[in-house]
């Protein structure tokens, strides 16, 4: 079935923005609340979020095989379930309503009424009901900055990094979507130089620039997903900030990893971008070297072209670009994560999620977290109010952006968006 949304000269009768991260060729999906407390599900073209419920109850989705509700829901996860054929079929449907050469819903202003909101007019909501969330850490850069920083520099990577995409099990219930606030997390700290541990707030609260992504319904437990299938299974991506308290986390990580340092809380941008909308976007990932075992191993173009910034904002002063990096440095790609996450039979499930791990480059400005641009807090960045940041303050404002981008087409992500607050105080 062709990608017919994906024709970079092709133009929406709504008015797009220069450089905006939603033209026609993306068609994302989400979930919003409107002014009239009705929560839909949606898309989004340009600055306008559409109403893909009032459009199957208008009949514009006549002929594609929906459930009568599909789209008047509050979450994703059903439309996920129907697969890959299914949300094909409905995002170039959705591409071909807004095409600039279509009247039939242009020319209507009734059902445009009812359908079109304005961004500011809606609240956006998690777009899927996330049963489990997975978090790797398939960063070679990132690995191995950690590695240096709290054991040998010279075995910076312990020896299953190169064999295994590496990952844990996390919290889905404090995953939120941008927008929502987050508080400073209380845990246990051992200072330095003692021996015995406090129980406070964290010192050390830490950005992870990360990507997730998002799948269907995928095998049976018992059943493994071939790598070369694995791809089927994936609905879309998000922007993913997943939040760490590196001083918690320093003291509770021996012997079986993270928890309270990372469960505190997630957040997500609010538009679920497919797979089909990144497919020009495809790139080659790093060589990897030495080869992973048959079930690991693929060939072609397995990673994408995804710029991606954060910024920390202080309240009341302009925000900081503090790094630069891209998608494309990721050593183990998507398919190779859900296949090894597979590969016991462990099943996937509409709606799960899939962290890529924190997301650094080769250089100092693309590195993908505080604990690495100012190594440990030992180099401080400087903000624009001339103020330093070692870690996250209280009241900053993190946020960060994602936007492919080639000589006709620009897709992007939107942004995710989180203020740290004080620690929580009960009233």
């Amino acid at each position: 079935m062709p990608l017919t949304t994906n024709n970079p000269t092709r133009k929406s009768w709504l008015n797009v923005p220069n450089n905006s991260d939603f033209p026609i060729q993306n068609i994302p999906f989400g979930v919003f609340l409107t002014k009239e407390d009705v929560i839909t599900i949606g898309t989004r073209i340009g600055d306008y979020a559409i109403d893909l419920g009032a459009l199957q109850q208008l009949n514009y989705f006549e002929g594609i095989d929906l459930t009568d509700d599909m789209f008047m829901q509050d979450t994703l996860n059903d439309f996920i379930s129907d697969g890959k054929k299914t949300w094909r079929l409905v995002r170039n449907r959705i591409g071909d309503i807004f095409d600039s050469n279509n009247p039939k819903l242009r020319d209507n202003p009734e059902h445009r009424e009812i359908v079109i909101f304005k961004m500011e007019d809606v609240e956006m909501q998690l777009p899927v009901l996330i049963g489990d969330y997975t978090d790797f850490y398939s960063s070679k850069e990132h690995a191995t900055n950690v590695g240096k920083m709290f054991r040998d520099p010279a075995n910076a990577l312990l020896p299953n990094w190169l064999h295994i995409p590496v990952g844990y099990h996390g919290r889905s219930s404090t995953i939120i979507p941008s927008g929502i606030p987050i508080h400073r997390p209380m845990g246990q700290t051992l200072p330095n130089g003692e021996t015995t541990p406090v129980f406070g707030p964290s010192r050390l609260v830490d950005f992870e620039l990360e990507t997730a992504f998002i799948t269907t319904d995928a095998n049976i437990m018992g059943e493994n997903i071939p790598v070369n299938e694995a791809e089927e299974y994936i609905f879309g991506m998000v922007l993913l900030n997943d939040w760490s308290a590196r001083d918690i986390q320093k003291w509770e990580y021996v012997p079986l990893g993270p928890f309270l340092a990372k469960n505190f809380a997630s957040s997500i941008s609010p538009w679920i971008v497919t797979m089909d909308a990144l497919e020009p976007f495809r790139c080659k990932g790093p060589n990897q070297e030495p080869m992973p075992l048959p079930y690991l191993q693929q060939k072609g173009k397995h990673a994408f072209d995804i710029n991606l910034e954060v910024y920390i904002e202080p309240e009341n002063v302009a925000p900081s670009l503090v790094s630069k990096s891209n998608f494309k440095y990721m050593y183990w790609s998507m398919s190779q994560q859900l296949a090894h996450h597979t590969s016991n039979g462990c099943r996937i499930n509409s709606g799960d999620m899939m962290g890529s791990g924190t997301i650094s480059g080769p250089t100092p400005d693309s590195f993908g977290s505080m604990l690495e641009l100012t190594w440990g807090g030992k180099n401080p960045i400087v903000m624009n109010d001339g103020s330093e940041r070692k870690f996250i303050n209280d009241n900053d404002t993190v946020t960060m952006k994602g936007f492919c981008k080639n000589s006709s087409v620009r897709i992007g992500f939107g942004e995710v968006s989180t203020k740290l607050l004080p620690p929580f105080v009960r009233k």
